[in-house]
């Protein structure tokens, strides 16, 4: 699907590659990834509660060759993470999750536990979770410029916790501002989908979506 609408880069989540995947198992998906021209940058949501799963997480994406991993470590992890990421030379995004998240709901509560530690320890803006939380993601990832290392992109229903992903452009999110600040601020990564919407069926909303994206990208 990912090849049908012309995107280059993909972050797998687990249940497309388990983290109990044997080192051949990482390879063949590998493979595979590269067979279709895309290139497997990332892996995640990763959740780390605790030392074992830090270093798991870090084997499994050194064994894929993934250059940054969206995860979320508690805060009692960080300091492990921290050495983490400069031994493997491989970044760690938190990814924030919303109202529901009482650790990283918003891109700032992440911000504020990682701005001291390495600068390869940083910050995936889901600009969804971040409107329902109440809070516009153009002005996060303006605050946070110096530790945006990832970004969801994607549009919701409302701006509110009872917020939906829906079709980018048919909803509450003011994607060409978003967009516009991206460029503004130069962010070098990469911004990917997540289209949690008709997960039976996902191909068409993300075609749609993808082309909207497009369409204002051509126009700003």
């Amino acid at each position: 699907m990912a090849a049908r609408v012309g995107l280059k880069h993909i972050c797998l989540k687990e249940y497309h590659l388990s983290m109990k995947s044997t080192p051949e198992q990482i390879a063949a998906a590998v493979a595979k990834v590269k067979a279709a021209g895309i290139d497997l940058y990332g892996g995640g949501c990763i959740y780390m509660r605790k030392p074992a799963e830090v270093n798991r997480a870090f084997e499994y994406a050194k064994a894929a060759g993934m250059k940054t991993i969206v995860g979320i470590p508690v805060p009692g992890v960080l300091a492990l993470v921290d050495k983490k990421v400069q031994q493997y030379d491989i970044r760690v995004a938190i990814h924030n999750h919303g109202p529901g998240d009482k650790i990283y709901p918003t891109p700032e509560a992440a911000y504020e536990k990682i701005k001291d530690l390495d600068h390869r320890v940083g910050l995936c803006i889901d600009i969804g979770h971040t409107v329902r939380a109440g809070v516009d993601p153009s002005r996060a990832a303006e605050q946070c410029a110096d530790r945006l290392l990832d970004v969801h992109v994607k549009d919701v229903t409302a701006n509110t916790a009872k917020g939906k992903t829906i079709e980018a452009g048919r909803g509450v999110i003011d994607l060409p501002g978003f967009l516009r600040m991206l460029d503004k601020i130069r962010y070098p990564g990469i911004v990917s989908f997540e289209f949690e919407k008709d997960g039976n069926d996902p191909l068409p909303g993300l075609a749609e979506s993808v082309g909207y994206v497009r369409g204002v990208l051509a126009v700003i």
